[in-house]
């Protein structure tokens, strides 16, 4: 009876185990447009690691595909839609080393722009990321100054330019509240430098539980 229970395990393992490798082995050696198509209406059902997936194997099986730049782009942009802007920087990336010869307009610096800007939000904590960001800006308005998506860049630097400003009032206010005037008034004109007229700038709201920190 035992050795009857036995073969009876050992058949259903094996037709499990048949049953995963001829579905791994349909998934493979797929048209480019197969991939393509799956990548998309997994972005449209949010399932967003599915979809990282599937573009490997679209860029894996074709990498000459017409599909890989398209593919490329809209995987980044819901990346950063869903608020996941490393992954999202890292594929606007990709695209701009492999495919920037398509990016005429400058579309995808704009977006890897907006999703570095999307990503800033500790004002007190980011200044790498603060400085990175106005310097790819400045180069997008030398590389495509003609653009249209030249005016949400410049949106874009002004409210960064704002932020720069800000930051250096707060370490201007640092150095005055530890007595050293000096290094107050040098950010105090950094500050001036970044952004004329600070009325313009509405002070960082802080939560209490960060502002002992910042």
């Amino acid at each position: 009876m035992q050795k009857f229970k036995n073969i009876i395990f050992l058949a259903i393992a094996i037709a499990l185990l048949g049953g995963c490798a001829t579905k791994q082995t349909e998934e493979y050696n797929k048209p480019d447009v197969y991939w393509y198509n799956k990548m998309l209406k997994e972005i449209s059902l949010y399932q967003l690691d599915n979809a990282d997936e599937t573009f490997v194997a679209l860029e894996s099986e074709h990498r000459q595909s017409p599909y890989l730049p398209s593919a490329t782009m809209l995987i980044g942009i819901a990346h950063m839609d869903d608020e996941e802007y490393i992954l999202a920087n890292y594929y606007f990336d990709e695209y701009i080393k492999r495919f920037e010869r398509n990016d005429i307009d400058g579309r995808v610096r704009y977006l890897k722009i907006k999703s570095k800007f999307l990503a800033f939000k500790q004002q007190f904590r980011e200044q790498k990321l603060l400085d990175e960001t106005i310097d790819e800006v400045e180069k997008y308005k030398r590389d495509f100054p003609n653009s249209s998506y030249l005016y949400l860049v410049k949106d874009i630097e002004s409210r960064l330019l704002m932020g720069k400003s800000s930051l250096s009032l707060e370490i201007a206010d640092l150095y005055k509240r530890v007595d050293k005037p000096l290094a107050s008034l040098v950010y105090e004109g950094r500050a001036k430098e970044s952004w004329e007229n600070q009325k313009d700038i509405k002070p960082v709201i802080v939560p209490w539980y960060r502002a002992i920190f910042e």
